[in-house]
Protein backbone atom coordinates (compact mmCIF):
# COMPACT_ATOMS: atom_id res chain seq x y z
CA UNK A 1 0.00 0.00 0.00
CA UNK A 2 1.02 3.68 -1.10
CA UNK A 3 0.80 4.09 2.80
CA UNK A 4 3.43 1.78 3.72
CA UNK A 5 5.95 1.92 1.05
CA UNK A 6 9.52 3.75 1.64
CA UNK A 7 10.16 7.05 -0.30
CA UNK A 8 13.51 7.23 0.30
CA UNK A 9 14.61 6.82 -3.26
CA UNK A 10 11.94 8.81 -5.08
CA UNK A 11 12.72 11.81 -7.45
CA UNK A 12 12.34 15.42 -5.56
CA UNK A 13 9.04 16.80 -6.73
CA UNK A 14 9.69 19.92 -8.99
CA UNK A 15 7.57 22.25 -7.49
CA UNK A 16 9.48 21.14 -3.73
CA UNK A 17 11.11 24.25 -2.99
CA UNK A 18 8.36 26.31 -4.08
CA UNK A 19 5.79 24.06 -1.72
CA UNK A 20 8.48 24.69 1.26
CA UNK A 21 8.57 28.02 1.07
CA UNK A 22 5.01 28.76 1.47
CA UNK A 23 4.90 26.66 4.10
CA UNK A 24 6.61 28.47 7.07
CA UNK A 25 10.21 26.38 6.65
CA UNK A 26 11.21 28.17 9.62
CA UNK A 27 8.75 26.68 11.87
CA UNK A 28 9.24 23.96 13.77
CA UNK A 29 8.13 20.44 13.74
CA UNK A 30 5.72 20.11 16.14
CA UNK A 31 4.30 16.61 17.52
CA UNK A 32 0.32 17.17 17.80
CA UNK A 33 0.62 14.28 20.22
CA UNK A 34 1.63 13.42 24.07
CA UNK A 35 1.39 12.20 27.57
CA UNK A 36 -1.51 14.16 30.29
CA UNK A 37 -3.88 16.84 28.90
CA UNK A 38 -2.79 20.57 27.51
CA UNK A 39 -5.72 22.84 28.36
CA UNK A 40 -7.26 20.31 29.74
CA UNK A 41 -7.88 18.11 26.93
CA UNK A 42 -5.62 14.92 25.65
CA UNK A 43 -2.68 15.59 23.59
CA UNK A 44 -3.39 13.79 20.35
CA UNK A 45 -6.11 11.85 18.19
CA UNK A 46 -6.76 8.86 20.31
CA UNK A 47 -8.42 5.28 18.92
CA UNK A 48 -10.06 2.42 20.25
CA UNK A 49 -10.30 -1.18 19.08
CA UNK A 50 -13.23 -3.56 20.08
CA UNK A 51 -14.43 -6.62 19.35
CA UNK A 52 -16.29 -8.54 16.52
CA UNK A 53 -19.26 -8.76 18.59
CA UNK A 54 -19.94 -4.67 19.53
CA UNK A 55 -22.90 -3.53 18.52
CA UNK A 56 -23.51 -1.37 15.77
CA UNK A 57 -25.55 2.32 16.19
CA UNK A 58 -27.17 4.35 14.29
CA UNK A 59 -25.30 7.05 12.38
CA UNK A 60 -26.54 10.71 11.10
CA UNK A 61 -24.09 12.72 8.97
CA UNK A 62 -24.71 16.87 9.06
CA UNK A 63 -22.25 18.09 6.83
CA UNK A 64 -21.13 16.00 4.09
CA UNK A 65 -24.05 12.95 4.07
CA UNK A 66 -23.82 12.55 0.22
CA UNK A 67 -19.99 11.55 0.76
CA UNK A 68 -19.98 9.56 3.90
CA UNK A 69 -20.29 5.92 4.14
CA UNK A 70 -23.87 4.87 5.69
CA UNK A 71 -24.19 3.21 9.47
CA UNK A 72 -24.81 1.76 11.33
CA UNK A 73 -21.25 1.60 12.81
CA UNK A 74 -19.80 -0.51 16.09
CA UNK A 75 -18.72 2.49 17.58
CA UNK A 76 -19.40 1.93 21.92
CA UNK A 77 -21.02 4.51 23.71
CA UNK A 78 -17.45 5.93 25.63
CA UNK A 79 -15.03 6.34 22.64
CA UNK A 80 -12.81 8.20 22.64
CA UNK A 81 -13.03 11.65 21.39
CA UNK A 82 -10.21 14.06 20.14
CA UNK A 83 -10.02 16.55 22.68
CA UNK A 84 -12.18 14.95 25.27
CA UNK A 85 -16.37 14.97 25.19
CA UNK A 86 -16.09 18.44 25.57
CA UNK A 87 -13.83 19.54 23.19
CA UNK A 88 -14.68 21.89 20.41
CA UNK A 89 -12.25 20.80 17.68
CA UNK A 90 -12.38 18.34 15.35
CA UNK A 91 -13.72 15.88 17.84
CA UNK A 92 -12.49 12.55 15.43
CA UNK A 93 -14.02 9.11 16.60
CA UNK A 94 -11.42 6.26 15.61
CA UNK A 95 -12.35 2.62 15.81
CA UNK A 96 -10.68 -0.70 15.10
CA UNK A 97 -13.09 -3.42 14.55
CA UNK A 98 -10.96 -7.04 15.38
CA UNK A 99 -12.03 -9.90 13.13
CA UNK A 100 -13.35 -7.92 10.47
CA UNK A 101 -9.82 -5.69 10.08
CA UNK A 102 -12.41 -2.59 9.43
CA UNK A 103 -11.68 1.01 10.68
CA UNK A 104 -14.63 3.24 11.21
CA UNK A 105 -13.82 7.13 11.75
CA UNK A 106 -16.16 9.98 12.13
CA UNK A 107 -15.36 13.83 12.10
CA UNK A 108 -16.79 16.49 14.60
CA UNK A 109 -18.58 13.18 16.24
CA UNK A 110 -21.50 13.83 18.93
CA UNK A 111 -23.14 10.51 20.84
CA UNK A 112 -26.44 10.94 21.07
CA UNK A 113 -28.70 10.02 24.75
CA UNK A 114 -30.36 6.68 22.21
CA UNK A 115 -26.97 5.30 22.07
CA UNK A 116 -26.59 6.86 18.32
CA UNK A 117 -23.98 9.37 17.00
CA UNK A 118 -24.12 12.33 15.05
CA UNK A 119 -21.32 13.29 12.91
CA UNK A 120 -19.72 16.27 10.53
CA UNK A 121 -19.02 13.06 8.48
CA UNK A 122 -18.02 9.27 8.36
CA UNK A 123 -16.36 6.76 6.25
CA UNK A 124 -15.54 3.00 6.26
CA UNK A 125 -12.17 1.12 5.46
CA UNK A 126 -10.80 -1.83 4.87
CA UNK A 127 -7.18 -2.46 6.23
CA UNK A 128 -6.85 -5.81 3.98
CA UNK A 129 -7.78 -3.65 0.85
CA UNK A 130 -6.33 -1.02 -1.30
CA UNK A 131 -10.31 0.89 -2.00
CA UNK A 132 -9.58 4.58 -2.29
CA UNK A 133 -12.41 6.47 -1.28
CA UNK A 134 -14.61 7.96 -4.67
CA UNK A 135 -12.46 10.46 -6.43
CA UNK A 136 -13.90 13.89 -4.94
CA UNK A 137 -15.41 12.32 -1.59
CA UNK A 138 -13.79 13.28 1.90
CA UNK A 139 -13.93 11.29 4.43
CA UNK A 140 -13.30 11.88 8.41
CA UNK A 141 -10.51 13.62 6.89
CA UNK A 142 -10.07 16.44 4.72
CA UNK A 143 -7.97 14.61 2.37
CA UNK A 144 -9.92 11.54 2.10
CA UNK A 145 -7.60 9.11 3.53
CA UNK A 146 -7.88 7.09 6.59
CA UNK A 147 -6.26 8.79 9.90
CA UNK A 148 -5.47 5.96 12.05
CA UNK A 149 -2.73 4.35 9.85
CA UNK A 150 -1.22 8.10 9.54
CA UNK A 151 -0.70 8.07 13.44
CA UNK A 152 2.73 8.12 15.64
CA UNK A 153 1.77 5.59 18.09
CA UNK A 154 3.85 4.60 21.08
CA UNK A 155 3.32 0.77 20.10
CA UNK A 156 5.25 1.37 17.17
CA UNK A 157 8.03 2.90 19.38
CA UNK A 158 7.94 0.06 21.80
CA UNK A 159 8.30 -2.13 18.73
CA UNK A 160 11.35 -0.40 17.18
CA UNK A 161 10.17 0.92 14.33
CA UNK A 162 7.31 2.60 11.99
CA UNK A 163 6.72 1.00 8.94
CA UNK A 164 4.27 3.60 7.68
CA UNK A 165 3.85 7.19 6.59
CA UNK A 166 3.18 9.69 9.02
CA UNK A 167 -0.20 12.17 8.62
CA UNK A 168 0.64 16.39 9.15
CA UNK A 169 -0.81 19.47 8.42
CA UNK A 170 -0.18 22.81 6.77
CA UNK A 171 -1.79 26.32 7.59
CA UNK A 172 -2.48 26.95 3.58
CA UNK A 173 -3.35 24.56 1.13
CA UNK A 174 -4.11 24.45 -2.96
CA UNK A 175 -7.92 23.77 -3.69
CA UNK A 176 -6.02 20.87 -5.35
CA UNK A 177 -5.58 16.99 -4.37
CA UNK A 178 -2.81 14.42 -5.47
CA UNK A 179 -2.41 10.63 -5.54
CA UNK A 180 -3.95 8.68 -2.66
CA UNK A 181 -5.77 11.66 -1.65
CA UNK A 182 -9.00 12.19 -2.94
CA UNK A 183 -10.72 15.13 -1.70
CA UNK A 184 -9.24 18.94 -1.19
CA UNK A 185 -9.80 21.51 1.23
CA UNK A 186 -9.16 24.87 0.00
CA UNK A 187 -10.62 27.49 -2.17
CA UNK A 188 -7.38 28.73 -2.64
CA UNK A 189 -5.83 28.05 -6.98
CA UNK A 190 -2.22 29.02 -5.81
CA UNK A 191 0.10 26.13 -7.47
CA UNK A 192 2.55 27.21 -5.35
CA UNK A 193 0.91 26.04 -2.31
CA UNK A 194 0.51 21.96 -1.71
CA UNK A 195 -2.38 20.17 -2.46
CA UNK A 196 -3.64 17.31 -0.25
CA UNK A 197 -2.22 14.13 -0.20
CA UNK A 198 1.39 15.92 -0.90
CA UNK A 199 4.19 13.40 0.42
CA UNK A 200 7.25 15.07 2.09
CA UNK A 201 10.17 13.38 3.47
CA UNK A 202 12.79 14.41 6.37
CA UNK A 203 15.81 15.09 3.75
CA UNK A 204 18.52 12.04 3.92
CA UNK A 205 21.31 14.63 5.03
CA UNK A 206 19.74 15.58 8.08
CA UNK A 207 21.62 13.62 11.08
CA UNK A 208 19.80 12.25 13.21
CA UNK A 209 21.72 10.48 15.13
CA UNK A 210 22.04 12.37 18.25
CA UNK A 211 18.19 12.26 19.15
CA UNK A 212 16.76 9.90 21.78
CA UNK A 213 15.92 6.79 20.60
CA UNK A 214 12.17 7.16 20.94
CA UNK A 215 13.02 10.43 18.45
CA UNK A 216 15.39 9.01 16.45
CA UNK A 217 12.35 6.16 15.54
CA UNK A 218 10.26 9.04 14.26
CA UNK A 219 12.83 10.66 12.43
CA UNK A 220 13.80 7.58 10.64
CA UNK A 221 10.14 6.81 9.24
CA UNK A 222 10.08 10.64 8.27
CA UNK A 223 12.92 9.81 6.34
CA UNK A 224 12.24 6.20 4.93
CA UNK A 225 8.62 6.85 4.94
CA UNK A 226 7.79 10.30 4.73
CA UNK A 227 4.49 12.13 6.11
CA UNK A 228 1.53 13.26 4.00
CA UNK A 229 -0.58 16.42 4.03
CA UNK A 230 -3.86 15.85 5.20
CA UNK A 231 -5.30 18.59 6.33
CA UNK A 232 -5.59 22.11 6.51
CA UNK A 233 -4.13 23.35 10.16
CA UNK A 234 -1.35 24.81 11.60
CA UNK A 235 2.02 24.09 9.84
CA UNK A 236 4.36 21.65 10.32
CA UNK A 237 2.10 19.14 12.99
CA UNK A 238 2.47 15.80 13.52
CA UNK A 239 -0.11 13.56 14.28
CA UNK A 240 -0.83 10.81 16.66
CA UNK A 241 -2.26 8.98 19.22
CA UNK A 242 -2.30 9.89 22.99
CA UNK A 243 -0.40 7.81 25.48
CA UNK A 244 0.93 8.29 29.20
CA UNK A 245 3.89 6.71 28.05
CA UNK A 246 5.10 9.46 25.94
CA UNK A 247 8.01 12.12 27.58
CA UNK A 248 6.52 15.75 26.26
CA UNK A 249 10.00 16.99 26.81
CA UNK A 250 11.43 14.68 24.68
CA UNK A 251 9.00 15.18 22.10
CA UNK A 252 9.49 18.71 22.22
CA UNK A 253 13.13 18.34 21.22
CA UNK A 254 11.87 17.95 17.56
CA UNK A 255 9.89 20.81 17.94
CA UNK A 256 13.57 22.89 19.03
CA UNK A 257 15.61 21.34 16.54
CA UNK A 258 13.73 20.10 12.93
CA UNK A 259 11.87 22.62 11.03
CA UNK A 260 9.76 22.74 8.15
CA UNK A 261 13.12 23.67 5.80
CA UNK A 262 14.41 20.16 6.54
CA UNK A 263 11.84 18.31 4.50
CA UNK A 264 11.71 18.03 0.79
CA UNK A 265 8.41 16.96 -1.11
CA UNK A 266 8.13 14.05 -2.92
CA UNK A 267 7.26 13.11 -6.22
CA UNK A 268 4.97 9.69 -6.02
CA UNK A 269 3.50 9.46 -9.36
CA UNK A 270 5.59 6.18 -10.47
CA UNK A 271 4.07 3.94 -7.83
CA UNK A 272 0.44 4.82 -8.68
CA UNK A 273 -1.06 1.48 -10.61
CA UNK A 274 -4.76 2.92 -11.17
CA UNK A 275 -5.71 6.42 -9.19
CA UNK A 276 -8.74 4.80 -7.26
CA UNK A 277 -6.78 2.11 -5.77
CA UNK A 278 -3.97 2.78 -2.67
CA UNK A 279 -1.88 -0.66 -4.38
CA UNK A 280 1.57 0.58 -5.83
CA UNK A 281 3.60 -0.32 -9.17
Amino acid sequence: HILNTPVADLPVDARSDTYIANMEPGTGLHPDFGAGLYDGMPLGIPFVRVPAEQQPVALTFSEAPDESDPGPYPIPADAPIEGSACGDGDRHVLVVQEGSCLLYELYAAYPQDDGSWEAGSGAVFDLNGYDLRPAGWTSADAAGLPILPGLVRYEEIAAGAINHALRFTAASTQAAYVWPARHEASEDTNPDLPPLGQRFRLRADVDVSDFSPTNQIILTALQTYGMMLADNGSDWFLSGAPDERWDNDDLHALQERITGGDFEAVDVSSLMRNPDSGQVA
